[in-house]
């Protein structure tokens, strides 16, 4: 029998299609799903999925939740989310309301031969987490409902040479639009943003204070992320649209000036140092050491002599 835990793998957009209840789609690689005109009964699906091709939407009247890890996140209206492949998907029982909004879903092949292939990858937002989701005002809403439709409407019509070259034009449009719109919302919501910062910088200093670097070595965006409980792509993000740097950038700050510190009031060799931060090699910390201070360990403790 098969644990109901393990989330279902949905390999194909024409899968999603029989899980909801509605005609195969118009083309295997790409679809557009207006959500208010899915039935009642099939406006959501409860489980977990994994998908192998991307999906974004903008969803209205959502009376339901939905989840990355073990946390559900309740959306309001106007929320857009993106999804990217094998990102694992959760959903709970939706409750009353019927859902407005679209939902495009689209396969890597179907880039294949364009530009937008190898610049998908840097849309970072496509990889945040569902909680991170990008929140519209209602003139962004308009626009990027609009933009959908236009999708939809293209998708619709009669499959010719000129289709796929349209829907892919719109969509290269709805993701520039999408990465304006979240540069606006990193600033708009600074007060949040700060937060995220203190605790960012309370946790480097704790995890130097409390040596955590011998057991557990440097410290890795992705551990930073995590213990933050947000998704690396969504950090770097935001502190690049904030402060103009990058949340590798802030590891290594904090790690040279552990670094000076040990320096000038102890007497440890630059590879005891090295190794106590968690470099692997001490060389390594030799080099990052001089980009940042233009000056050797050694070099930089005889300065202070």
């Amino acid at each position: 029998m098969k644990d109901k835990k393990t989330p279902q793998r949905v390999n194909t957009i024409s899968q999603v299609h029989k899980i909801l209840g509605i005609s195969a789609p118009k083309h295997p690689l790409v679809s557009v799903i207006d959500l208010s005109a899915l039935n009642h009964s099939n406006q959501a699906v409860p489980g977990s999925f994994v998908n192998k091709f991307y999906s974004i939407f903008i969803k209205k009247d959502f009376d339901g939740k939905m989840k990355y890890g073990q946390q559900f996140y309740d959306f309001d209206n106007g929320i857009m989310i993106f999804c990217s492949p094998e990102q694992m998907i959760s959903v709970e029982d939706t409750g009353s309301n019927k859902p407005k909004g679209w939902w495009l879903l689209f396969h890597p092949d179907f880039l294949q031969t364009y530009p937008l292939a190898q610049r998908i990858l840097e849309y970072g937002f496509l990889r945040y987490e569902m909680n991170e989701a990008l929140h519209l005002s209602e003139d962004e809403e308009m626009m990027l409902a609009g933009i959908m439709k236009n999708i939809h409407q293209e998708y619709e019509m009669s499959i010719d040479h000129f289709s796929q070259d349209v829907m892919i034009s719109h969509l290269e449009l709805l993701l520039n639009y999408a990465n304006r719109y979240y540069n606006r919302q990193f600033i708009t919501r600074k007060l949040s943003n700060n937060t995220l910062l203190s605790r960012l910088e309370n946790l480097l200093e704790t995890y130097f204070v409390d040596d955590l670097p011998k057991l557990q070595g440097l410290p890795t965006v992705a551990y930073i992320s995590s213990q933050l409980n947000v998704s690396p792509n969504y950090l770097s993000d935001m502190l690049r649209a904030t402060t103009g740097q990058t949340t590798q950038y802030y590891i290594h700050e904090k790690l040279i000036q552990r670094a000076k510190n040990i320096l000038l009031s102890t007497d440890l060799t630059a590879t005891e140092i090295a190794y106590q931060l968690g470099f692997d090699f001490p060389q390594s910390f030799s080099k990052l050491f001089k980009t940042k201070t233009n000056l050797s360990p050694l070099a930089f403790r005889k300065s202070f002599n």
